[in-house]
């Protein structure tokens, strides 16, 4: 019965791989597929399989929509009034020309805590284009370091959707999720951007030209000052840390409650989205309908997110409520597999076939969740970044990202395969380690 069990559960992965990648569905639709597969197979009787995959979807979106909602809302105000080309500015100013991939990097990872990968790309590589074109250096010196930066960081930290959505499934406390994964992403980061940059630019140089348009410098009069452009990327880093430190400060009970409750994800990025209104859009002349106009365009892609992670948490609930969680976490017990590696191993080879980094993530915390449901001494906290470590790993043509970078580098696909995709996986394994040597220290 327990081979029986693991086939279908092993046949239901595959139908999410294969509906993604060879029929080309959505995630959201492969999810659920998958998900009324595995509960009819195992035998759930037919009253409890919707109720099961409702009871997921809610479980895992109930706290998760407006923080996604917001951490957009948020990205958006960041790259419409110029404020993360003010940070990376400062940092090159600071750190020097001899010094730029350390700069990028910089840039990239304090960019990359509010915004979501593609939209820090948006930020950082015009940029990176004109720092190129003034210091005639090889262009993956300056942009590998900076995209390296976003990407660990899009892979680890909260409030990013995967970290937040494997939070929500395995139960995990943000605050020290969110400390954790600084700890790990920085080596990580170092590792896989400015050290890796300056090994491979010796060997590559981009083929073809970059479509992006050089900044206009004439335009650097009107970006905010870059004391208020630093607040308001880390103010709901700051909130969201200050809350969870609230309840060893020495203060009365409601004064800790407060500061728990403004230093919630959501409250936390509400209170930073209004003040990205009134810092980066009222007083740099950006009016009323024009900050509307801005919410506007970026909510409509949050529901293709929002679906996708949802089904993620259905999928979860099958599992669980068909009993496959049990068994196969019997099997793991018997195997003495650790479930760090195991969750790092099934997101990685989700991630290899689906390109979905938050597919790979959310699927795997689906599958790893009810293992770990009756074991002792596992830290939930690592668990969710080891999840995303390997959600980053190998990344190449069934991934959107990879088209991104390889088209706004001006790179072949064989140049792409030897920058960004060692890159993502250098990344994984050292964010992977880091989260290991951690384990045994707390």
């Amino acid at each position: 019965m327990d081979a029986y069990i693991l086939i279908i559960t092993l046949l239901s992965i595959v139908i999410v791989i294969l509906g993604v990648s060879w029929f080309k569905w959505h995630a959201f639709i492969s999810l659920t597929i998958a998900s009324l597969f595995l509960a009819i197979f195992t035998g759930m009787s037919w009253d409890k399989i919707v109720k099961a995959y409702e009871t997921g979807v809610g479980g895992v979106l109930g706290h998760l929509v407006g923080i996604l909602a917001l951490g957009t809302i948020l990205g958006k105000m960041l790259s419409e009034s110029g404020a993360g080309l003010q940070i990376a500015n400062y940092f090159v100013k600071i750190f020097g020309e001899k010094k730029l991939p350390w700069a990028m990097f910089a840039s990239g990872f304090i960019i990359g805590i509010p915004v979501f990968f593609e939209v820090g790309i948006l930020i950082l590589l015009p940029l990176v284009i004109s720092i190129q074109q003034a210091t005639k250096k090889n262009l993956l010196l300056i942009s590998l370091p900076a995209i390296a930066g976003l990407s660990i960081v899009h892979g680890l930290v909260p409030p990013h959707p995967g970290a937040v959505a494997a939070i929500g499934i395995y139960d995990a406390n943000l605050g020290r999720v969110l400390l954790y994964s600084l700890f790990i992403a920085i080596p990580a980061g170092i590792i896989g951007g400015p050290l890796y940059a300056k090994f491979i630019s010796t060997r590559v140089t981009p083929s073809g030209e970059s479509g992006l348009i050089q900044v206009d410098e004439s335009q650097s009069k009107k970006l905010p000052g870059v004391g208020i452009s630093f607040l308001s990327i880390l103010m709901p880093v700051i909130l969201m840390v200050l809350g969870t430190f609230a309840p060893f400060i020495e203060l009365p009970e409601n004064g800790v409650k407060f500061l728990e409750f403004i230093g919630s994800p959501l409250i936390a990025l509400l209170i930073s989205c209004f003040a990205a209104f009134y810092f980066l859009g009222f007083r740099q002349g950006i009016g009323r309908n024009q900050i509307k106009k801005f919410v506007d365009e970026c909510i409509l892609p949050v529901g293709s997110i929002i679906l996708i992670i949802g089904a993620g948490g259905g999928f979860k609930q099958v599992l669980i409520d068909s009993g496959v969680g049990e068994t196969i976490g019997n099997m793991a017990e018997n195997l003495s597999l650790s479930p760090l590696v195991l969750a790092f191993l099934i997101a990685g080879l989700i991630r290899i076939a689906t390109g979905s980094a938050t597919v790979a993530l959310t699927t795997a915390a689906g599958i790893v969740s009810p293992i770990i449901a009756n074991m002792t001494g596992v830290n939930l906290e690592l668990l969710v970044i080891v999840t995303g470590a390997g959600s980053l790993m190998f990344s190449h043509v069934n991934d959107a990202g990879f088209w991104m970078v390889k088209e706004y580098l001006g790179l072949s696909i064989k140049e792409a395969f030897k920058t960004w995709t060692v890159l993502e996986t250098i990344l994984s394994f050292v964010a992977f380690i880091g989260a290991f040597v951690l384990d045994i220290f707390i």
